[in-house]
Formats: structure tokens, sequence, C-alpha cells
């Protein structure tokens, strides 16, 4: 048997959890269609400002999905170290992205379909936020809640606001 770590302190996770968004390249994300058929899907994302920036084709399940409701789920990690989200998305037209976060997802995924009119991105806000490894961190595992942080920065490491969503 397996015998979990400790839990990690918010403020750990925290750290964790902003690390995954500046790092990781990809995450699942799930929409339902208006009559309730489910999508899940992988995309790319890019952190930038306050929120999750993905890019997917306009007549993918998940554009269409967004529209109605802007309702999202997002997840990160693998099933004992996960960041799930849940926020509202937008669609935003290629041109219509601000320069600099166009130019951020571009650097980190090293594609930039700004210019190809098939191609939509999805502007993800969240208002939910929760980071957990093992059952032993499932009480403690909200670190955001109506689009503000319960956790506030201990450290320098996460001492830098500019990395959290501005709600906080």
């Amino acid at each position: 048997m397996i015998t979990p770590e400790p839990p990690r302190s918010p403020e750990q996770r925290l750290r964790d959890t902003l690390d995954r968004l500046r790092d990781d390249e990809d995450a699942w994300v799930a929409t339902a269609s208006s009559d309730g058929t489910p999508c899940l899907v992988p995309l790319s994302f890019v952190w930038h400002g306050d929120t999750l920036v993905m890019a997917t084709r306009r007549t993918n399940p998940t554009a269409v999905n967004v529209t109605p409701t802007g309702a999202v789920r997002v997840t990160l990690g693998p099933t004992r170290d996960v960041v799930l989200i849940e926020g509202e998305a937008e669609i935003v037209e290629g041109t219509a992205l601000p320069t600099a976060t166009g130019d951020a997802f571009a650097a980190k995924l090293t594609w930039d379909p700004r210019k190809d009119p098939r191609w939509v991105y999805l502007r993800i806000t969240p208002y939910t936020v929760r980071a957990w490894r093992e059952v032993n961190e499932l009480a403690a595992r909200d670190l955001m809640l109506s689009g503000a942080w319960l956790v506030q920065p201990s450290s320098p490491a996460t001492a830098d606001r500019s990395a959290l969503p501005s709600g906080s």
C-alpha cells in the first residue's frame, strides 16, 4: 500500500498551481452542447494575465458549445495531481485578440493562428480553482471561489500578484 505524502499547505498548492499554469502546455477542456451532450478535448493553452487562452477551430464542438453559456471546465495534471478550473469562456477572433496575448500564445506554443479565420481563441476567466493530490488534500482543495483567491501568497515565488487573476 502506498502511503500518501503529507498534505501540502494551501500556499504550496497555490505555488504549484501557478507553476502548472505557467509551465504546462496542454489541458483537458470540458463543455456541453445545448442539449447536454458533453465534449472533452485536449487543447494547448497559455496563462496570460488573469485568463487561460486556447485556440480551436470555430466549427469544433468546443467553440460551438461555449457560445450559449460560456460555461467551461479545464483540468491540468495527472489524476493524482489535479488542478480543476471552472470558468467562463468567451470566443475571441484572432484579429481581436490583444497583441500581447497573441504574442504570448505564439511564443509559448510555437504556433500562431491569429491570421487564420478558421480558428478562434477561447479566453477563459476562472471563477473556481481547486487543487489536490490525494484524499488528504480534498478538504482544503479550494484555492479560488467566486473569482477571488482564498489563499494569499506567502513567499517570493507567489508574491508577484501579476501571476494571480485580478479578482484577488
